[in-house]
């Protein structure tokens, strides 16, 4: 298996961590006869040698020895090298030149030893090589013929799992003979097959051929689903697995308990796209199963539904806050995760979330590491949908010894239902030692909470920090913008700090003060110049933050207008979109800033919430840009949300959609 690798100069070539020197004892670890050496080789051969996706020198030298490690019968686990070798290959698209071209050719000029394998005695080698003869052999006429010929002999369920994805991958990336290849996921979607084979094909027809799909696509489904779970054993059949401390292992262990059928069941839904109601549809049928492990798989499946597509989630969220009411440790776990992510969303779950709040003191405060807390999933769910019940709970959170710092942040969701909270939030404001490395930590939620809930009392506290904190502390700046943010939502509240803000009107927080002095006392004359002045600094986001400033005063930042048109055209697009804002609500300047602000929406979807705030700032002035809002409102996909799967910032964009509604509404 190994001739040659001492003579290869290993020491010469690279990895993500240096030398390569050790890629030879990864390589021979893989053959291990133990199972934990073997897990650690494999985590060394992912972690460095192809970390993250990466190909370097020594990734390519190892080519023909895990070729050579999977052609031996003897050497266990070798469908996780075939695995390896398909990623090293790319699993997908990969550039014309350099390390990933030249990785692909290796893997392609090996590619008739995946071909063998298609009939190796291991069914996980069986699986695996199923998946590579359709991504690296030549002739794709021959590789259907192999994947027709395997499909009437195989018996191994999981193999022909992935005998049908590799036929949906043949059909979507060989046109011509996509025609065969739909026509044997057809075949299979229908009996005699089992339920989880037909599954599989349904999910690759909606793939490649959605318009071979059944009408009835979902109750068939969910009636698939339901069939499969009922025939499932109790324990998969794995083999038993190290305890080893790699990143192989910890991910190995976060698998679902069910890892196939939620792959089954992703494939469909990722494949459904922008078929929002099917797939809402579709999860309520997983959300009502019997069966809890597919109730499970069901709300991870929602995070990529709710967090990437928008549409009318209320009755999926209702049946995940169903889910609180379970004994199954992962199934709770599951549901109490996205909930948390979903905020105002969540609102069909709040009674459930009430309940389990009310009923599990202990999932109040998460321990994360020695003197430092969170908050629990459950309460800081139900708070951050806004519900007043959380209010009382958070108040006896406040009055343990473990209190999250994320406390005061979670605060701001629950608005003026949250004013009874006050005296402790500000007894715990007052409790933070000035000498301490976690003070802007604790201290800023605190502050900012206190300014939202407009608690004039506070002022004094706000102070201590402003002059107390010692002059080295690296997080200085922050604790002082974040006091002064503080002082400026309290307004004229705060007048008795004007002298201290003053004084901050010179240094590293110049552009914070002038706008909480703005705030404070509306003296345009006082600040105007340090705004001016910070215009044409070139500070890390003082040009932008003094624009913001300039904004929100409006007209009367009118002798700032010539200082703006001149940095109009700032290196970044941040900074232009804030010059931008501030021209067209100082000035009206529409010739200037019209074209900014399209750029800008279009260039970088994370400049969408603050251009519509503009825009509905500007009231009937802003119909010039109502056709972004209209276009917004339209779209089926949230704007923040990537390509794939995960709860992308919901809270984002449902900012943005009430932002749009309600400027057009008023229009």
């Amino acid at each position: 298996m190994f001739t040659g690798i001492d003579e290869v100069d290993w020491a010469s070539m690279r990895h993500a961590y240096g030398s390569a020197e050790d890629v030879p004892s990864l390589l021979r670890g893989l053959a291990s006869a133990d199972a934990a050496e073997r897990e650690i080789a494999l985590d060394g051969m992912y972690g460095a040698v192809h970390h993250q996706g990466d190909v370097y020198d020594s990734t390519l030298a190892c080519v023909p020895f895990l070729f050579a490690l999977v052609a031996r019968e003897e050497v266990p686990e070798r469908g996780e090298v075939v695995e390896l070798l398909v990623s090293i290959g790319g699993d997908g698209e990969v550039p014309e030149d350099g390390a990933y071209a030249m990785a692909r050719t290796a893997v392609r000029s090996g590619a008739e030893v995946f071909e063998r394998l298609t009939g190796d005695a291991d069914a996980a080698v069986r699986g695996a090589a199923a998946r590579a003869v359709v991504r690296f052999l030549d002739d794709p006429a021959h590789v259907l013929g192999l994947l027709r010929e395997r499909i009437r002999v195989e018996r191994d369920d999981r193999v022909l799992l992935a005998l049908a994805e590799g036929l949906g991958f043949l059909a979507r990336h060989h046109p011509g003979h996509a025609a065969e290849a739909v026509d044997l996921l057809e075949a299979q979607s229908a009996p005699p097959f089992g339920p989880g084979l037909r599954l599989a094909a349904l999910g690759q027809l909606a793939g490649c051929a959605p318009g071979r799909l059944p009408a009835d696509l979902v109750p068939t489904v969910v009636r698939l689903l339901r069939e499969r779970s009922e025939h499932r054993p109790v324990a998969p059949c794995e083999p038993d697995r190290p305890d080893t401390d790699t990143l192989v292992g910890r991910l190995r262990r976060l698998r679902p308990s069910d890892e196939e059928g939620s792959q089954l069941l992703r494939t469909l839904h990722t494949a459904l796209g922008d078929r929002v109601d099917d797939r809402i549809a579709l999860l309520n049928g997983q959300l009502t199963s019997p069966d809890p492990t597919d109730r499970c798989n069901a709300v991870w499946m929602s995070m990529g539904l709710i967090g990437e597509w928008r549409g009318d989630h209320s009755e999926p969220v209702a049946l995940i806050g169903a889910q609180l009411g379970t004994e199954e440790g992962r199934l709770l776990e599951a549901a109490t995760s996205v909930l948390e992510g979903l905020f105002e969303l969540a609102v069909p779950a709040a009674d459930d979330l009430a309940a389990l709040v009310t009923r599990r003191p202990d999932l109040w405060v998460q321990p994360v590491e020695r003197g430092v807390f969170w908050l629990g999933g459950p309460l800081k769910a139900l708070a951050r949908c806004g519900d007043p019940r959380a209010v009382p709970v958070l108040g006896e959170v406040l009055s343990g010894s473990d209190v999250p710092d994320e406390l005061g942040r979670v605060v701001r969701h629950l608005g003026q239902a949250a004013a009874p909270l006050v005296p402790a939030l500000r007894e715990r404001l007052a409790s933070v030692a000035l000498d301490t490395s976690y003070v802007y930590d604790r201290a800023a939620p605190l502050m900012t909470a206190l300014g939202e809930l407009g608690d004039r009392d506070s002022v004094p506290l706000v102070l201590r920090l402003l002059l107390g904190v010692p002059e080295d502390y690296r997080s200085r700046d922050a604790l002082a913008e974040a006091g002064l943010r503080t002082l400026g939502a309290l307004g004229a509240a705060a007048r008795e700090a004007t002298p201290v803000v003053r004084r901050l009107l010179e240094g590293g927080s110049a552009v914070a003060a002038a706008d909480s002095l703005w705030a404070i006392e509306g003296d345009a004359e006082l600040v105007l110049p340090v705004l001016i002045r910070a215009l044409e600094g070139e500070g890390a986001g003082r040009l932008g933050a003094a624009a913001d400033v300039l904004a929100r005063m409006g007209p009367v930042a009118e002798p700032a207008v010539d200082g703006l048109r001149r940095r109009i055209g700032a290196s970044h697009l941040w900074e232009r979109k804030s010059v931008a804002c501030a021209l067209w609500r100082i000035a009206g300047d529409t010739e200037l800033a019209l074209p900014v602000l399209r750029d800008a929406w279009a260039e970088n979807v994370h400049t969408r919430v603050p251009i519509a705030e503009c825009i509905a700032a500007m009231g009937p002035e802003g119909a010039a840009l109502h056709d972004l809002l209209r276009t917004e409102l339209a779209a089926p996909r949230r704007h923040t949300a990537p390509e794939g799967y995960g709860m992308h910032d919901v809270f984002t964009d449902e900012r943005l959609l009430d932002v749009c509604r309600e400027t057009l509404r008023d229009a």
